[in-house]
């Protein structure tokens, strides 16, 4: 026992006594906050009600948040001038050769139409509000025009620029080595456009047509799903652990879609 008086007290384990008297200490309130949450799930939950579930599977398959193909048909966004200007890009862009087929031949330009067409073309997902100072290009995407209507506007202005090049003929009328010229000077910037930047133009059309070339084929794109059998990519497939380490292998099994392969589908008559 310790008579010193000069001794300060050791502190108490429990709190003055909160406003109205009311004691509180660390150990009370986590006591009291896990009753209330107990109570509220209780309250929200209504009677506990177990369930068997045996022979199935408690969802559906295929409901969790899918994707939604493009509609099917022809061209919703593009005219057929614009359609001729963006499948004859396509094709230069990334062209069909002894490795496989090109971009045309895969359907980037349908995938780009029904991109355009949607969310995407709109840019429903982006901040499009000023102020509009002139961005890096470590920024990405700064134009204050909408994908769908730098297209509109681009296509226009590139085929306006070459019928003053070439005896009035538009883009997709002149030879496959004049649109790699004019595709490497938009590129550079060379090819003037009314209210339209030249690279920017360029740079989504490529990007674009490279998304249609690999992304999945539920989006319209990629057809039969030859460029990843191209490069051997498994696609959708649920599990390919065992191959992970294996490198500089080629992957032996054919790749898999959202939507699966057509091998698996009901085949009707």
């Amino acid at each position: 026992m310790d008579d010193d008086p000069d001794r300060p007290a050791p502190p108490s384990r429990t709190r003055e006594p909160a406003a109205g008297g009311v004691s509180l200490s660390r150990r009370g309130l986590l006591k009291a906050g896990a009753a209330l949450g107990a109570a509220g799930a209780a309250l929200d939950a209504g009677p506990a009600a177990a369930r068997t579930i045996k022979g199935s599977m408690p969802w559906a398959p295929g409901e969790a948040d899918a994707p939604q193909p493009p509609p099917p048909g022809s061209y919703i966004f593009f005219t057929p001038e614009e359609a001729a200007f963006v499948e004859s890009a396509c094709a230069r862009l990334i062209p069909a050769d002894e490795l496989g087929p090109g971009a045309r031949e895969l359907g980037c330009p349908f995938f780009i139409d029904r991109q355009l067409a949607g969310a995407f073309g709109r840019a429903e997902r982006w901040y499009m509000q000023g102020p509009w100072a002139p961005g890096t290009k470590s920024q990405g995407f700064q134009s204050r025009l909408t994908p769908a209507q730098m297209y509109r506007a681009g296509i226009k202005g590139v085929d306006d620029w070459c019928r003053g090049k070439f005896n009035k003929m538009s883009f997709a009328e002149i030879t496959a080595s004049d649109q790699d010229q004019v595709l490497a000077q938009l590129e550079k910037g060379s090819v003037e456009i009314d209210g339209v930047d030249p690279g920017d133009f360029f740079h989504l059309l490529l990007q674009n047509t490279t998304e249609g070339f690999f992304a999945d084929p539920l989006y319209g794109g990629n057809k039969d799903m030859a460029a990843w059998k191209m490069i051997g990519f498994p696609g959708a497939r649920y599990d390919y652990r065992d191959w992970v380490s294996r490198h500089n292998e080629r992957y032996p099994r054919p790749p898999v879609s959202l939507r699966g392969r057509p091998a698996w589908r009901a085949q009707t008559d």
